[in-house]
């Protein structure tokens, strides 16, 4: 029998769902001073990108090129950061935040800067609606 994936705990805590695209299941960070969103590859047992296969690696580059373009455009963004970590949640998981020279914590990274400064039910509203049309055209959904 095989596993069945399951979002980590950590990124259930922190994230929000916003879609779920072909390979992974968008999430956005629960930090209202960054636009800053998560992909989670929908793969058991993976920390790294290059354990996924082939196919879901060109899928996940894929995704991530369409993700930050789109970012970049929704959020009229100056930079946009991709990094996967890892070291503290083992899943797979790699963050698309949008900056801005006038960000809290411009130029350093995000993690650790200020405390998470949560969303309120409105605002996490106001942004999937913009996103998830935008996000199907782009999908082909």
């Amino acid at each position: 029998m095989s596993e069945e994936f399951e979002l980590h705990a950590d990124l259930e805590r922190d994230g929000i769902e916003v879609a779920d695209l072909p390979l992974c299941k968008l999430l956005l960070c629960n930090d209202s001073q960054y636009p800053w969103f998560i992909m989670v590859p929908r793969v058991v047992g993976v920390k790294d990108i290059y354990e996924l296969n082939w196919q879901d690696q060109q899928q996940f580059l894929n995704e991530s090129s369409a993700v930050s373009e789109l970012l970049m455009q929704v959020f009229d963004g100056e930079k946009m950061n991709v990094a996967a970590l890892g070291n503290v949640t083992p899943q797979l998981h790699i963050h698309h935040i949008v900056r801005f020279s006038h960000d809290p914590s411009w130029p350093k990274p995000i993690w650790g800067q200020l405390p998470l400064k949560p969303y309120s039910n409105e605002q996490v509203q106001s942004i999937k609606d913009r996103l998830i049309p935008m996000l199907a055209e782009v999908m082909g959904n």
